[in-house]
Order: structure tokens, then C-alpha cells, then sequence
């Protein structure tokens, strides 16, 4: 399952704030991180052990600010902007805006875009190199 690696992905880079990430990676991240949570607070709330959701939120609290950061990075911005979001309500729509912006082309000041060098993703077709010739 593709989607879910982008998932696992973020737990790996568990305290990465530097470098960039793509869409894809960051909002798989938030879907799954979204199932994750509801089920775990769904089994905390039937078996009585409401803690279980407190542990679960503070143990994903910093890979949440590294993708989020990451995510930023990749539209050219400082994670510093993650900040914004305590405004209430603007800031939260500030920074979805910014989450679904397209990565900003090429190489930026964060690093180099995720999107190049990283060969044919699943949802593309390879691309076809034509014939081989072969050398003597």
C-alpha cells in the first residue's frame, strides 16, 4: 500500500525539519494520522483508558510540526510561517492554502524538489528509453 508508506515515511524522518516534502507525503500523512487517531480515541473511550489518546497525540506532535515544516519548506516559506496558525481561524486557512500549493520547481534554499530525481511514481507511466544497442 503506497499511501501508507508516505505515513510511515513521516515516523521515519521523526524529527527532520530540514528538507522538503511533498504533497502527497504531508496530507497522507494527515489522513492517516486522522484514522489513527479516531481509532485509537475510539478504543481509549471503550475501554476507559482516555490516556491512550493523550499518548498517541503527544507522541505524534513532533513528526506533525517536522512534515508541516517540511511541507512549507517545499513552497519556499520558513517553518517559522507554521506560527501563523495561532491566529485564529486566518491562520488556520492561511496555512491550508499554503499546504496545497504546488512545490515550488526545481532546487530551493530547503533543498532539492522531491517531485525530480525520484523515478517513476505510481501513478506515472515509466518512460520509455527506446532501443538498446548493445556495445562491443
Amino acid at each position: 500500500m503506497q499511501a501508507f508508506n508516505y505515513y510511515l515515511d513521516v515516523w521515519k524522518k521523526y524529527a527532520v525539519f530540514s528538507g522538503r516534502s511533498r504533497r502527497r507525503e504531508y496530507w497522507y500523512f494527515v489522513l492517516f494520522n486522522f484514522i489513527v487517531a479516531l481509532v485509537v480515541g475510539i478504543i481509549a473511550s471503550s475501554l476507559r483508558l482516555h490516556f491512550l489518546s493523550t499518548i498517541y497525540n503527544l507522541a505524534v506532535l513532533v513528526p506533525c510540526l517536522a512534515v508541516s515544516v517540511r511541507r512549507l519548506h517545499d513552497t519556499d516559506r520558513s517553518g517559522w510561517w507554521l506560527l501563523i496558525g495561532l491566529i485564529p481561524l486566518i491562520g488556520t486557512i492561511i496555512l491550508i492554502v499554503f499546504a496545497v500549493q504546488d512545490s515550488t520547481p526545481g532546487a530551493n534554499r530547503f533543498g532539492p524538489n522531491p517531485k525530480e530525481g525520484m523515478g517513476s511514481s505510481p501513478m506515472t507511466a515509466p518512460s520509455n528509453p527506446g532501443p538498446v544497442t548493445p556495445t562491443a
